[in-house]
C-alpha cells in the first residue's frame, strides 16, 4: 500500500499544470493588491536613493517607514546612522507562532550616463512582459514583491500564522556599513528566527529558481602613484618613469594571465568546497562559460574555459579586480605628456577564510616585494563571506514549496558569487538564511536596462504568500 500512494502522488505531480507567462501577467493585472503595490514600486523607483552619491536615503526610508505603517505594522526608522534603517513587524496573536525576516535594501547603485538605458532609468517603464528601472530587481521590487504576498494572505485571514520582521537598510551597496551595529542592538528581539530570506534572488538561464546560502565577501581599496610635482613633457618617456606605466606594472604583478592572483599566503587560509558543494554546483550551476560569453557578448577569451575550473573559479575562489583607472589627459586631440599622477580603484571578491584587511596587508607586503613600495593603497570598504547548510528545515521546507510554482525545477546553490552582508547578519542573528527572488538570468543589476518580467515578479509574490501559509 505505501508503494501505491507513492506511485499516486508521483503520477500527481507528473501531472502538475503551471501557468504560462501570459497567465500570469493577466493575474498580475487583475490582483489589486499586486496593483496597488506596484504603483508603490514606481514611486520608489523615482526616488533616487544612492548611498555613494549620498541622495535619497532619509526620503526613501521615511517613504517606506510609512507604506508599512498603512498597513498596520510596527515601524521603527533609526536615522542615526549614515542611512536610515527601516524594520517593520508584523505580529501573530499565536503565543507559539515562529518568526520569519526579510532582509531588503533600499539603496541602488547609481545609473549614471556611461551606462545604456533605453528610457529613463529613474522611471518604472513596462515594455514586452518586463519592468525596467534602476532598482527593479536589485532590491526595491523586492521589497514591494514581499509585501504584497504579506497582504495577499491577510486578504484572506484575520491573522498570521508567523510574526514577520522586515529589515530594511539604505548602505547594502556599499558593504552594508553599520549593519553590525544595527543588528547588535536589535539582536535580542530578532535572534531565534526560524529563516531569515535573503534581499534577492534570480532564475538561471534553464529558467530553474536559484536557491543559495551564501556569498562571496569582498574588500575594495584605491590604489595611487605620484611620479613627480608636475606632469612632464613626453619627450621625457624614455628616460623618466611616469605614474600610469608604474602602476600599470605594479597591478599586473598581482595577478597571472588566468585570473590568479599572486600575493604570497593569500590561498593558505582559503575554506575549500566539501564534496557536497561541488556536487551541487557541478548539478545545478547554470553560469557556464558559453552562456557568460553569449549574455554579455564578450570579445576577450574566458580566463577558464574548461567547466569544472570556471565554476570553482567563479564560487570558491578569489578574484582581483580592477574597477576603475584614471591618469593622465583624456579630452579631445592630444597633450603631450607625462602625467605625475595615477589612481585606480581595485577589489578582492572574498571566499570564507579571507578577512578583508588582512587580504590588503598581504597586497601592501606584495607590492613592496614586488619593488613598488611608491605605490599607496587606501582601504574603502570590506565585508567578509559566508555559506549556510542547506539541509535546515525552513531551507528545505523553501525548496520544496518553490518547486510547485517554478515548472523547470530549482537549483540549489550553497552561495553565489555575489557580495552582501550575509556574514554580518549571520555573526548578529544566529538564524538560517536562504536567498531567492525575482530576478532572470540577464536582469543587469549595476547595469543600464535592469529588468524583470513581471510574470517572474507575481510568480515570486505567490512563493512568498506560499511560504507565509507553510507555517499554518
Amino acid at each position: 500500500m505505501v508503494v501505491l500512494k507513492t506511485q499516486v502522488r508521483s503520477r500527481k505531480r507528473e501531472k502538475m499544470v503551471f501557468p504560462s507567462e501570459q497567465e500570469q501577467i493577466e493575474k498580475f493585472e487583475k490582483d489589486h493588491v499586486a496593483q496597488h503595490y506596484f504603483e508603490v514600486l514606481r514611486t520608489l523607483i523615482s526616488k533616487k536613493s544612492v548611498f555613494a552619491q549620498q541622495v535619497g536615503l532619509k526620503e526613501v526610508a521615511n517613504y517606506l517607514g510609512e507604506i508599512f505603517k498603512r498597513v498596520g505594522a510596527e515601524v521603527e526608522i533609526d536615522e542615526s546612522y549614515t542611512a536610515p534603517f527601516v524594520m517593520a513587524h508584523f505580529k501573530s496573536s499565536r503565543p507559539d507562532a515562529k518568526t520569519l525576516i526579510f532582509y531588503n535594501h533600499y539603496d541602488t547603485v547609481p545609473a549614471d550616463g556611461d551606462q545604456v538605458w533605453t528610457e529613463n532609468p529613474f522611471t518604472l517603464s513596462v515594455r514586452n512582459g518586463f519592468m525596467y528601472g534602476r532598482g527593479v530587481d536589485d532590491d526595491k521590487g523586492h521589497i514591494t514583491a514581499r509585501l504584497s504576498a504579506l497582504r495577499k494572505y491577510m486578504q484572506h485571514h484575520d491573522d498570521l500564522p508567523v510574526n514577520i520582521s522586515f529589515i530594511m537598510e539604505g548602505a547594502e551597496e556599499s558593504a552594508s556599513m553599520d549593519l553590525d551595529k544595527y543588528l547588535e542592538k536589535h539582536a535580542d528581539k530578532l535572534r531565534g528566527a526560524d529563516l531569515l530570506v535573503w534581499e534577492q534572488g534570480t532564475k538561471n538561464a534553464l529558467e530553474q529558481l536559484e536557491i543559495s546560502g551564501g556569498n562571496k565577501g569582498i574588500v575594495t581599496f584605491d590604489a595611487k602613484v605620484k611620479s613627480a610635482d608636475v606632469d612632464i613633457h613626453s619627450s621625457y618617456g624614455g628616460v623618466v618613469e611616469s605614474a600610469p606605466w608604474y602602476l600599470i606594472q605594479a597591478l599586473s604583478s598581482l595577478r597571472a594571465a588566468d585570473g590568479r592572483i599572486l600575493v604570497e599566503g593569500l590561498y593558505e587560509n582559503v575554506q575549500e568546497p566539501n564534496e557536497r558543494e561541488l556536487a551541487l554546483v557541478d548539478t545545478y550551476a547554470q553560469r557556464n562559460p558559453e552562456e557568460i560569453s553569449r549574455i554579455y557578448g564578450l570579445e576577450l577569451p574566458l580566463l577558464q574555459e574548461e567547466r569544472a575550473a570556471f565554476l570553482k573559479r567563479f564560487f570558491f575562489e578569489p578574484a582581483l579586480n580592477i574597477e576603475g583607472i584614471q591618469s593622465g589627459y583624456q579630452g579631445q586631440g592630444v597633450k603631450t605628456i607625462l602625467p605625475a599622477e595615477a589612481s585606480a580603484k581595485l577589489e578582492v571578491r572574498l571566499v570564507p577564510g579571507l578577512e578583508p584587511h588582512d587580504v590588503l596587508e598581504k597586497i601592501r607586503k606584495q607590492l613592496d616585494k614586488n619593488g613598488f613600495d611608491k605605490v599607496e593603497l587606501y582601504y574603502t570598504l570590506g565585508e567578509m563571506s559566508y555559506r549556510s547548510d542547506m539541509s535546515a528545515p525552513a531551507i528545505l521546507n523553501v525548496i520544496e514549496l518553490a518547486k510547485k510554482f517554478y515548472p523547470q525545477g530549482v537549483s540549489v546553490l550553497p552561495t553565489t558569487a555575489g557580495t552582501g552582508p550575509m556574514h554580518t547578519v549571520f555573526d548578529a542573528l544566529e538564524v538560517p538564511m536562504v536567498a531567492f527572488g525575482l530576478g532572470n538570468a540577464n536582469s543587469r543589476d549595476h547595469g543600464g536596462d535592469e529588468n524583470v518580467r513581471i510574470a517572474d515578479y507575481y510568480t515570486h509574490i505567490e512563493l512568498v504568500e506560499e511560504l507565509i501559509r507553510s507555517y499554518e
